[in-house]
């Protein structure tokens, strides 16, 4: 039989036909379907941007204030309860919502923009809490439109720490927020000696304005100090009234911390937040212990830390410590330090906070009772080192606590001032 006339007999064949027809409904219908998958890839890759934030990253919960504050109309959502302490001393609670699990769309600069929050099943160790992910999508392809929203998440997250100190702690390989902001301290109501406060200041805001002068001459860009003295003299609150008129954070790292290793304190060392101060406080009982034996003797007994005293040297001065950082140490006991531990490039500026001395107790008379007259001021300031007793600072405060609105028994009584 010729081709022609067996083709001819296989058209007319309706099983045949209604075969064929299937086949090719189901090839078109493929077809279709494939092409209408490439044309949805080639659309989010040409038309559409996306943003990908992971709940890892630090502007993540700026991100979600940011969402909460603009996407007003989302109908899932979830609760974050926060308390804010005010002057008054009364504490208020408040209830933000913010979008839930799952897919939003908001409005942002004449741009819909649909927000995905997805939770993973896997949990940050450290905090409990599931891993997280928001994704933005918008049309376009311009990326300022991510750009604008991010530095307005930013600002917005900034403001509530506007006029606050933020102290963080590290919790697993990272720096973590520490209960809420502290309202900032002046740095005039840490009353020290003659012109300490003053120094310091001017050290550091010279450190900090002078990075291409270390980077010519080839110096490592950090700074460290050191403050000693007795206690309650005002070496913490001089670090944190400092870091208020910086517009700094305070990291505050417990090197007697067992979890904390030599890798660990260089990694935390390198991540700190940026405009942050690195505090190490009692830094000579970070190795040493001193114990009474039972004849009242004194012996010293080694900590068993992980972070051993040769890591802590590589970490302040040695071929991978990280630039760009301030350090602040404190310590009761100076002649308990290991010379290396002080030396100049590990510590830079070794300053003194002494016992109260004359014009401090005048200084602070005058700071609590700014209505009464510097000569009574100065009657109290020598009463109170008539004994020959040392005074620290604390001490003089809570005096003036107990009198607080009576400087006339201030001055009376100032024998009640013991240590």
């Amino acid at each position: 039989m010729p081709m022609s006339d067996l083709v001819s007999s296989l058209g007319d064949n309706p099983y045949f036909s209604a075969g064929f027809g299937l086949v090719g409904v189901g090839a078109v219908v493929a077809g279709l379907r494939k092409g209408s998958q490439h044309a949805l890839v080639a659309l989010r890759r040409l038309a559409l941007i996306t943003l990908e934030v992971p709940s890892k990253d630090k502007s993540y919960h700026w991100v979600l204030q940011w969402i909460t504050a603009n996407a007003r109309k989302a109908q899932h959502i979830s609760v974050e309860t926060t308390f804010q302490q005010h002057d008054t001393g009364r504490i208020s609670t408040r209830y933000d919502y913010v979008p839930s699990p799952g897919t939003h769309f908001f409005q942002y600069k004449n741009n819909w923009i649909r927000v995905e929050r997805s939770r993973e099943k896997m949990v940050d160790l450290t905090t409990g809490a599931p891993w997280e992910t928001v994704t933005l999508t918008a049309l376009g392809r311009d990326r300022k439109i991510f750009n604008d929203l991010l530095e307005e998440a930013r600002v917005m997250a900034l403001a509530k720490t506007e006029g606050k100190t933020v102290m963080y702690i590290p919790m697993g390989a990272e720096w973590r927020q520490f209960g809420f902001p502290r309202r900032k301290r002046p740095l005039d109501s840490v009353i020290l000696g003659d012109g300490i406060s003053e120094n310091i200041l001017l050290d550091v805001r010279d450190f900090n304005s002078n990075s291409k002068w270390y980077m010519d001459r080839g110096i490592p860009y950090r700074r460290g100090y050191l403050l000693y003295g007795p206690p309650g003299c005002g070496k913490s609150s001089f670090i944190q009234a400092l870091a208020g008129e910086l517009d700094y954070s305070i990291c505050v790292m417990n090197l007697s911390d067992r979890s904390l290793s030599d890798d660990r304190l260089n990694h935390l060392m390198s991540v700190a937040p940026q405009q942050s101060i690195i505090l190490l406080e009692d830094i000579d009982a970070a190795f040493v212990k001193t114990d009474e034996a039972k004849d009242g003797s004194k012996r010293e007994n080694v900590y068993m830390n992980r972070v051993t005293f040769s890591g802590l040297l590589n970490c302040l001065d040695g071929v991978a410590s990280t630039e760009e950082r301030i350090v602040f140490m404190t310590t009761n006991h100076l002649n308990r330090l290991d010379g290396a531990l002080i030396r100049p490039g590990r510590v830079d500026v070794k300053q003194e906070i002494a016992w109260a001395s004359r014009s401090q107790l005048i200084r602070m008379f005058m700071r609590f009772y700014p209505e009464q007259s510097h000569t009574l001021a100065t009657k109290f300031a020598d009463k109170a080192l008539e004994s020959g007793e040392d005074k620290s600072v604390a001490q003089i405060q809570g005096h003036f606590m107990r009198f607080k609105n009576d400087p006339l028994a201030a001055v009376e009584q100032v024998e009640l001032i013991k240590l």
